[in-house]
Formats: structure tokens, C-alpha cells, sequence
């Protein structure tokens, strides 16, 4: 069970949300023959974080939503990276905290084996802070999940 080199999804997902020029990473996606969405999101609320990201799962056709285990693996991905942005406390308002983040989601086989299936990574990249402008500073995260 070896990692292609070229075809690290979790690496992928934060050239692609991090390229001001994403078509050279959008070519790339397609040649591997993943799916991939984009999206942003800002709230105080961790739940509207989550729901934003996996409402543009499905409707880019990442994720099957009558598919328990698709959503199941995409969720933990979510929270992963969530906890990379909330440095391991997945807490945002209650905690007096807002963010402000671009995301992406790609889905695909990083592995030589076709056997080992796909696996999801969610990249998330902002800002966090106090909920007053100019109080917040740059964050980034990173969920990986086998589905």
C-alpha cells in the first residue's frame, strides 16, 4: 500500500485552496480523475462551518448524500481540519470566536492499489479572532478520511 507521489489528496486540497491561479491545480485534479468543490464560509457557529462545507459536497457531486458512509467520511474530514483551525478545540462562538474561511474538497485514490478506494480531504484557510474587525489572525487546517 504505497502513496503515489504525485498524488497526495491532502496536498492537492491546499494547493488548490491556497493558488491564486487555480487552473493549473483544477488540470491536475482532472488528470487524476478526482472530484473537486471550492467554497467559503464565516461564522461564529461550528455547525454552520460544517454545513456549508458538506452542502457543497453534494451539490458538486463529491459526496452521495443518501450514502451514510460518504457523509460519515466526510464529516470527520470537516472536524479534522476544524480542529487544525481551532488548534484542537472545536470551538468558535462559544468561546467568542468568529472565522472566516475558504474551503475545498477533493475526493479521489492517492494509492497505487485501485483497491484501497477513495478517500476524502477538506483544506480550510482564513482568518480566526475576536468578533470585531481587524482582531483576528490566519489559520489552516486539514481532515483526511478513508471512505
Amino acid at each position: 500500500m504505497a502513496l503515489k507521489n504525485d498524488c497526495r489528496i491532502g496536498k492537492h486540497a491546499i494547493l488548490l485552496l491556497l493558488s491564486d491561479d487555480t487552473a493549473d491545480q483544477l488540470a491536475m485534479i482532472k488528470q487524476l480523475n478526482w472530484k473537486s468543490c471550492t467554497g467559503k464560509v464565516g461564522s461564529m457557529d461550528a455547525h454552520k462551518v460544517v454545513a456549508a462545507i458538506e452542502t457543497a459536497a453534494k451539490k458538486n457531486g463529491i459526496i452521495q448524500s443518501d450514502v451514510y458512509r460518504e457523509s460519515h467520511a466526510l464529516y470527520h474530514a470537516i472536524i479534522e481540519a476544524l480542529s487544525g483551525v481551532t488548534r484542537g478545540q472545536v470551538q468558535i462562538g462559544s468561546v467568542l470566536r468568529t472565522v472566516g474561511l475558504s474551503f475545498a474538497v477533493l475526493r479521489g485514490n492517492p494509492y497505487d492499489n485501485k483497491q484501497e478506494g477513495d478517500w476524502i480531504a477538506v483544506s480550510l484557510y482564513g482568518t480566526i479572532g475576536a468578533p470585531v474587525k481587524g482582531s483576528e489572525h490566519e489559520t489552516i487546517g486539514l481532515g483526511i478520511n478513508h471512505i
